[in-house]
């Protein structure tokens, strides 16, 4: 990376720290009662290797997520700057309230798999840049920024060209993105794939 492109990744993460330092304070969902609610989200995140038809990758596993950065999310797919057919449909039918019940039940299982990851440190120069905002090994330090150790490959390389190409809204990670060559999306996507963290949603 060139001392410009550094430059630019820091100012990147000190306004990412600062807006989201200025969030208000969010009422915890509750996760007993976003069970039943999140069942419906098992009949995709919760079967290994279902793959979303069109693009094809496998659907994110949710299971150890952060619950603020799933409501993140939601929020996003209800508001449309996230475009999913399904998730937008899914995620318009929730108040806020069923929100954060659902997240906090999703964040609730493999959440003990994810709090023991992440602990020896970066060992991978090219992912230095991302632990900034992501963690060491990829298990964020912030509640509303996602943990990518053990997501899925094939989905954080989508995720990695939505934010590229500006189809997933935010300023933020569509400049950070923008900021990596070409040949290293699949790289990182390998990478963080690799390291132990989230699972695939299951229901008790």
């Amino acid at each position: 990376m060139t001392t410009n492109k550094k430059l630019v990744a820091v100012a990147a993460a000190l306004l990412i720290a600062n807006a989201f330092s200025a969030q208000p304070a969010r009422a915890e969902g509750d996760a007993e009662a976003g069970k039943d609610l999140g069942y419906t989200c098992l009949g995709c995140h919760g079967i290994d290797g279902y793959r979303n038809a069109y693009p094809s990758y496998r659907v994110p596993k949710l299971g150890g997520q952060k619950a603020a950065y799933i409501i993140v999310a939601l929020e996003g797919y209800r508001a449309n700057t996230r475009q999913h057919p399904t998730m937008n449909a899914q995620a318009t039918s929730l108040s806020d309230q069923q929100i954060e019940d659902v997240a906090a039940y999703l964040a609730s299982i493999g959440a003990e798999t994810v709090a023991a990851g992440g602990s020896d440190g970066v060992n991978f120069v090219k992912a230095q840049a991302c632990t900034a905002c992501h963690g060491n090994n990829g298990v964020s330090v912030n509640a509303v920024w996602p943990t990518l150790a053990g997501q899925h490959e094939d989905y954080l390389k989508h995720a990695l060209s939505s934010y590229r190409d500006g189809s997933r809204g935010d300023p933020v990670m569509g400049a950070q993105a923008a900021l990596i060559a070409d040949e290293d999306v699949a790289v990182l996507a390998k990478y963080f794939a690799s390291l132990d963290g989230l699972e695939t949603t299951k229901s008790e």
